[in-house]
């Protein structure tokens, strides 16, 4: 399944917000849900064949973990849809080299060097 198919739904995306506290059983996860732990398990699968989440065997117990790596294409996404941002590097640049010849030019040792250049 693709990773926005199974961003589309509103209880997968709320079992992904409960999986990033941490790793958890379906029988938690479930407990938070207003549907059937059968129906929780179905979303679990369908989230883990997107590459959302993962399964950890410990012991008889299933552990299901989000997989942030699933997020990629999601987040590669919303990165070319961001605007720019209003300034450019340059314009930072100009601003950094500006604020030097401030703090440079209001110096104790520039100005007295400026007063010793009057005077001679």
């Amino acid at each position: 399944m693709d990773p926005f198919a199974a961003l589309a739904d509103p209880v997968r995306r709320e079992l992904l917000r409960a999986l990033a506290a941490g790793p958890a059983r379906v029988v938690d996860l479930a407990a938070a849900q207003p549907i059937s732990r059968p129906a929780v398990s179905k979303h679990l699968r369908l989230l883990t064949e997107a590459g959302l989440v993962s399964v950890e065997d410990h012991g008889r117990e299933r552990h299901y973990v989000l997989d942030g790596a699933g997020l990629m294409p999601v987040a590669d996404l919303l990165d070319e849809l961001r605007p720019p941002p209003p300034f450019g590097e340059a314009a930072f640049d100009a601003l950094d080299l500006e604020v030097r010849r401030t703090v440079r030019e209001r110096s104790p040792d520039h100005r007295r060097n400026d007063h010793q250049e009057d005077s001679a």
